[in-house]
């Protein structure tokens, strides 16, 4: 594997100015100059093959980093090589090298099948016809798309999308592959599928990952390594199973229930909330295991339900930030 990296950030800032108005008829003919830092000098490189995360808050600026390093927008201030390229210089140029997917953002044409929305990206791309259908013919078995070839885009589930639009961007065999919260608003079992995918594919074929998320799971289960952002700032830098040590160790359990409330006297155990016949815990996996917190509650009798979820991506970064660095 090449030891230049396929992605080099140094001192990268994006800013944006306007003019904020004032109230009432004298706001109306004076203004403000306002300016919002949304990347504030970040510096990172990331290996070719290696899939990273790029997470934090909204507004921290994860997506605005995204959309420079495909080129999209071009930077205040800083440098950048994607590939060996500038993007925002040589976006025609990279674009033959990269695949993107940025969230709720279509490729696709919403009222033509798949298998046309392909056929044209594939010409747009210049690519082989017999590569080309070789291509589309694996990712499809792989995504399992037979059944939606024939099928308009805006006619398809929101999963069933995601997942044309992921081999969408990967048909034309980029070398790095840009995902921008591709996973919301998915349900659990289309969630599994993008999450299998884009690993599996990563690693068999040598593609190079970056990734944004508000979802703990796409993060520990997709990428090797983390990068945290917080107001434009590199808060955290490092691999993700010692991110998931650190920070993620900690469980939210739900538990819907017969009696009023479920009191249970476990260490590493606290209730976050308790509403009529619904109580909410929190559970620090280091201490007590999930599964022990299930046992003794279904001890007490009278379970209906139990849902185990992660704490909001918003409550991991507020431990980063308090936890040291």
């Amino acid at each position: 594997m090449s030891t230049t990296p396929a992605i080099t950030v140094r001192n990268l800032c994006k800013r944006y100015s306007y003019a904020k108005r004032g109230r009432g008829l004298a706001g109306a003919f004076s203004s403000q100059q306002v300016t919002i830092e949304a990347v504030a000098g970040v510096s990172f490189d990331i290996a070719p093959g290696e899939r990273v995360a790029i997470i934090g808050p909204n507004g921290a600026g994860k997506s605005t980093t995204l959309k420079m390093l495909s080129g999209i927008l071009e930077p205040t201030a800083g440098e950048a090589q994607v590939l060996g390229l500038v993007p925002w210089r040589e976006r025609k140029a990279l674009a033959y090298r990269i695949g993107v997917v940025f969230g709720q953002r279509s490729q696709l044409w919403g009222e033509l099948p798949a298998r046309d929305s392909f056929a044209l990206l594939a010409k747009i791309y210049d690519q082989d016809a017999a590569v080309a259908r070789r291509r589309l013919g694996e990712l499809s078995e792989r995504f399992a798309l037979a059944e939606l070839m024939d099928q308009p885009v805006n006619r398809m589930s929101l999963g069933q999308r995601m997942r044309c639009e992921i081999t969408a961007s990967l048909l034309h065999g980029p070398q790095l592959l840009f995902l921008d919260e591709p996973t919301i608003g998915l349900d659990v079992t289309a969630k599994a599928a993008i999450r299998d995918f884009v690993r599996e594919h990563a690693r068999d074929h040598g593609l190079t990952v970056a990734l944004t998320s508000h979802d703990s799971r796409d993060i520990e289960l997709v990428c090797e390594r983390v990068i945290v952002i917080g107001e434009g700032r590199i808060v955290v830098d490092q691999p993700t199973d010692q991110l998931r040590r650190r920070f993620l160790g900690r469980k939210v359990v739900t538990l819907q229930s017969a009696s009023a409330e479920v009191c249970l006297d476990l260490p590493g155990v606290s209730r976050r909330s308790a509403a009529a016949h619904n109580t909410v815990l929190e559970v620090d996996t280091r201490v007590t295991r999930v599964e022990q917190v299930i046992a003794a509650a279904l001890a007490q009798g009278g379970i209906e339900d139990v849902t185990i979820e992660d704490p909001p991506m918003e409550e991991v970064i507020h431990d980063i930030y308090s936890g040291g660095r």
